[in-house]
């Protein structure tokens, strides 16, 4: 195999890490949130319902590194690989070197089975190498390499780059919500949008949460513009098109970006920089706003976990309004002859393209929740 063609792999399986992990971050925000909306800001300090439904949330969400860890190392070393590279990611989680150390960690599991599964064995052995000899040597190895020389630097690294967020202000704040939001509306769903949405993961797992907001912000508004494009200049669109408003909404209001992918599809060139515009204008303003938001997915339904939901609101219109206009100026009226429709149910099936193919996407169908 060749080098482009081992960098492909590792992009894939790094997708594979992030597509498995998004359900238990989706599922265990959500619960957080419904935690918090209905038990109050102490929830997890009380007793009762909602500090068991709190609880249920953080397990879910306590889970996400080893799920990346375990399937990062499935994906490029298939089953054999799942125990070591979960195992690196929990280790990853204990000692505070987060999603890098997950990262990092699954990685080094995956090619140390590879490595493995290529050891000879007489016939009658042969049954003893994926259920015993694979997983305890490669459990073993990647325990000690986790515990004696990556966890420590990748912890400091971890905490550096907090540090390093924490103390960004000004200039540095708005270049940062541009790329960050250029980079989420630029494939929806796709490995630039993941490693956007990994980037604020990986802050909201230190405590730092205003990555997150920008991340709504910036997922959200690519929907909810296309769909004010619509209302604002009908003529714009043709009738299947204008057929999508209701879904548009839906999905911009539940954060799930691949609802404009039917339109960016349709006429890239000048739909994707509008979107990518006002994601970029929507995430440097979310910094400067210095909004946060505790919870790593949901859209409005966890609105209240933002620490000012107003303002929130005012910057999502903004954003809105930014994608809308520029679509509207961009996009020129449909042609006579256009009135083939978009199904949006096969292009959000599309979003197979972005996915890894992985032994993971082999096996089962993969979640298209934008994670954004």
């Amino acid at each position: 195999m060749s080098v482009r063609e081992e960098g492909r792999k590792l992009g894939q399986s790094l997708m594979t890490g992030v597509s498995y992990m998004i359900p238990f971050v989706v599922a265990g925000g959500i619960l957080i949130a419904l935690g918090f909306a209905f038990g109050g800001i102490y929830v997890g300090d009380g007793e009762g319902f909602w500090t068991d439904i709190f609880a249920i949330g953080k397990v879910s969400m306590g889970l996400m590194t080893a799920v990346l860890g375990g399937y990062i190392a499935y994906g490029i070393a298939d089953k054999p690989a799942l125990v070591a590279g979960f195992v690196a990611g929990a280790i990853a989680n204990n000692q505070g070197s987060g999603f890098i150390g997950a990262i990092l960690g699954g990685i080094i599991a995956g090619y140390l089975v590879l490595l493995l599964k290529k050891i000879k064995l007489p016939a009658v052995l042969r049954s003893l190498l994926p259920v015993l000899i694979i997983p305890v040597i490669s459990v073993f190895v990647i325990g000690v390499l986790m515990y004696y020389v990556f966890g420590g630097p990748v912890a400091w690294l971890n905490t550096s780059l907090t540090n390093w967020l924490q103390t960004m202000s000004g200039g540095a704040k708005v270049i940062l919500g541009i790329v960050q939001g250029a980079m989420l509306a630029l494939d929806m769903g796709g490995p630039v949008n993941k490693a956007a949405y990994a980037f604020a993961l990986a802050a909201a797992d230190t405590g730092n949460w205003a990555p997150m907001a920008a991340n709504f912000i910036a997922s959200m508004s690519p929907p909810l513009g296309v769909g004010l494009a619509v209302l604002l200049a009908p003529k714009k669109f043709t009738k299947a098109e204008r057929g999508s408003l209701g879904g548009l909404l839906v999905g911009g209001f539940g954060m799930i970006t691949e609802f404009a992918i039917p339109f960016a599809a349709a006429n890239p060139f000048r739909i994707i920089p509008a979107l990518m515009a006002g994601s970029a204008v929507g995430g440097a303003l979310s910094y400067l706003a210095g909004l946060t938001m505790q919870a790593p997915h949901g859209g409005l339904f966890v609105l209240l976990l933002c620490n000012k939901p107003l303002i929130f609101l005012l910057i999502l219109v903004i954003a809105s309004l930014v994608t809308a206009a520029l679509i509207i100026v961009l996009k020129p009226k449909p042609s006579d002859d256009a009135s083939m429709g978009i199904d949006m149910g096969d292009m959000l099936g599309g979003d197979d393209q972005a996915s890894p193919e992985t032994p993971a996407t082999r096996d089962s169908e993969e979640t298209t929740i934008n994670n954004n």
